[in-house]
């Protein structure tokens, strides 16, 4: 009897250890289950890559040949951003010893046989051939094909995305990126411009990755040819539709180039929205190899500087809205004024003129009378109704998971007076009123003062971004164009359209009359500062105003910033170079 029970017993722990033993193999092969069907599609932490991506990753030797980041367009699509080229690539496990087919292949990557094969003996990882400047070298076509048939395996011609595709360029508002120095390929974040401003969108979702399947010594396996691993989100890179028009742009820096400014702007404005549609800057800079201790990636464009006689806008504006001046009224110019120090720029003066004609031969004592008419408060109050002494570039507020953002990295907001005792002061007072002495401009306030005048005193707000769109064409944000009033209001019509005749006057018999043999009508303001450079000095020569006067369709700031004193006015040659080009331009640029 106990034998039988012992006999149940021993029969029941198997029956027990059978069961456990079945539902754990059910478990393991629902976890295993579980594993192939939705964790390998998961996420591994601090990474873009799923788990099953990940592990095929592991068991490839290759190079990323995309970093993912969002890329730039013109308004018309134009790629600004995101170039793809075919750069060289060696694997480690190539050829050991020289022959005919290694020399051609040194000759193609610029590089002695010796040290090409040293170099390729030492490699514990694939390696993308650089250029003397540290940069991918980019491959002809038959260079490509060369490299391909050279040692498959061993070599290969890939495809690379290029972020930029010109070297020296005046396209500051673009920006450039910091690159880690352990890869010159693999970006951190923007540093400037609008890679800055919208870092966070421009990140992406990952890299592209073109690779050989290798085995456990890390040697390539024969027959398996090339496999790319890249992010599956169809959402992602975005693409960011600039304002700009890519032509113009660049024809605009081949003007400045011609015309040897060295430093200074030039900003064009759709007058209908004041879209930016070009933007240069100079000197250039190259966005592939930037010295952040340095100046020129600086956008000067929306740098504030002495703005000269184009201030004279301002001051006769304030004397228009306040009654100062009546717009028949007559003044005398000696010359030299007789008071802060002030004589006219011609030195015998301008004899008897109306305040028409002052504007329009920019008479320093015309504009020193009427500066003792007003009050600072009124040149302050009307320059802020003009978009100047802030900020006027678009800024966006709660969109797309960003609180608050500029699209001009480091923009200016310039100034009129530099302190209250000073602008309490009769001499500083008229010093301003001619635009000398604390008064601050950007070049992009500049043009923008021009469309608020065709918009009978509304100030616009300049866009350099119309829209971002994800990778499948769908639109994740759009950037509307809008006005940006000032708290004080804005001038009347009247004064508005009084300014803009006083402008065509300019072109017509004053400081601007070189501009009459334009392809268009134009109208606009002239304006030299006197400033210093290292103890010398210089001007900051402007030109302001807009085209053609009976349609207008752009505003143009111009600014030759320190040029030798008593030079002819390069801005105002500049100004007429630009129209010329718009105006032959097929009818110019689109407007949309």
């Amino acid at each position: 009897m106990q034998h039988q029970t012992n006999r149940n017993e021993r029969h029941q722990r198997i029956q027990y250890v059978t069961v456990v033993l079945s539902v754990l193999i059910v478990i393991l092969i629902i976890r295993l289950g579980w594993i192939q069907t939705f964790f390998v599609r998961s996420i591994v932490p601090n990474g873009n890559r799923t788990v099953r991506e990940q592990a095929v990753i592991q068991r490839q030797e290759g190079i990323v040949v995309d970093t993912g980041r969002g890329d730039f367009t013109d308004r018309s699509g134009r790629s600004i951003t995101g170039t793809w080229v075919r750069v060289p690539v060696l694997f480690p496990g190539g050829p050991v010893k020289q022959d005919g087919r290694l020399r051609q292949l040194a000759r193609i990557l610029n590089t002695d046989p010796a040290e090409l094969l040293r170099r390729w003996k030492g490699l514990g990882s694939p390696l993308i051939w650089k250029d003397s400047s540290g940069k991918p070298l980019e491959l002809t076509d038959q260079e490509a094909a060369y490299i391909a048939r050279f040692a498959p395996g061993a070599a290969e011609a890939l495809p690379y995305r290029r972020r930029y595709e010109r070297a020296q360029n005046g396209m500051q508002w673009l920006g450039f990126l910091y690159e880690r120095p352990e890869d010159s390929y693999r970006t951190s974040s923007g540093a400037a411009g609008l890679e800055k401003t919208l870092q966070p969108l421009l990140k992406g979702e990952g890299e592209t990755f073109i690779s050989h399947l290798v085995d456990a010594e890390r040697h390539t396996l024969p027959d398996t040819g090339l496999h790319m691993n890249k992010p599956s989100n169809s959402y992602y890179p975005l693409q960011v539709q600039t304002t700009i028009d890519l032509a113009l742009q660049r024809k605009i820096e081949s003007l400045t180039e011609h015309s040897l400014m060295k430093e200074g702007a030039v900003v064009v404005l759709d007058a209908g929205n004041a879209d930016v549609l070009a933007m240069v800057s100079r000197p250039f800079y190259d966005p592939r190899h930037v010295n952040p201790q340095g100046s020129d990636w600086s956008n000067r464009a929306v740098k504030a500087v002495v703005p000269g006689s184009i201030f004279k806008i301002v001051t006769a504006a304030a004397a228009l809205e306040a009654g100062a001046a009546k717009e028949g009224e007559t003044f005398h110019c000696h010359g030299d004024y007789g008071a802060y120090g002030l004589a006219c720029w011609k030195e015998k003066g301008h004899g008897t003129l109306s305040l028409e004609q002052g504007f329009a031969e920019s008479c320093n004592t015309v504009f020193a009378k009427l500066a003792e008419r007003l009050s600072s408060r009124q040149l302050v109050q009307m320059a802020e109704a003009l978009g100047l002494g802030r900020q006027v570039g678009w800024e966006g507020v709660n969109l797309a998971g960003m609180k608050q953002f500029r699209l001009f990295d480091g923009e200016e907001a310039g100034r009129v007076f530099d302190s209250r005792t000073q602008a309490e002061d009769t001499g500083a007072r008229v010093q301003t009123a001619i635009g000398q002495r604390d008064v601050r401009m950007t070049p992009l306030q500049a043009a923008n003062l021009v469309v608020t005048l065709l918009h009978n005193g509304e100030v616009r707000s300049p866009r350099l971004v119309r829209r971002i769109q994800y990778a499948n064409g769908g639109t994740l944000l759009e950037l509307p164009a809008h006005a940006l009033p000032a708290a004080t209001g804005k001038i009347h019509p009247h004064t508005a359209h009084t300014l803009l005749h006083w402008m065509e006057k300019v072109v017509q018999e004053g400081t601007g009359k070189g501009l009459a043999s334009a392809k268009w009508k134009l109208a606009g303001k002239s304006g030299t500062a006197q400033t210093g450079q290292a103890g010398r000095a210089v001007n900051n020569q402007w030109f302001i105003g807009y085209g053609p006067v009976e349609k207008p369709r752009y505003a143009v700031a111009v600014l030759v910033q320190n040029a030798p004193a008593n030079t002819p006015n390069q801005a105002t040659k500049l100004f007429g170079q630009v129209m010329d080009f718009l105006a032959s331009s097929e009818g110019g640029v689109s407007s949309s």
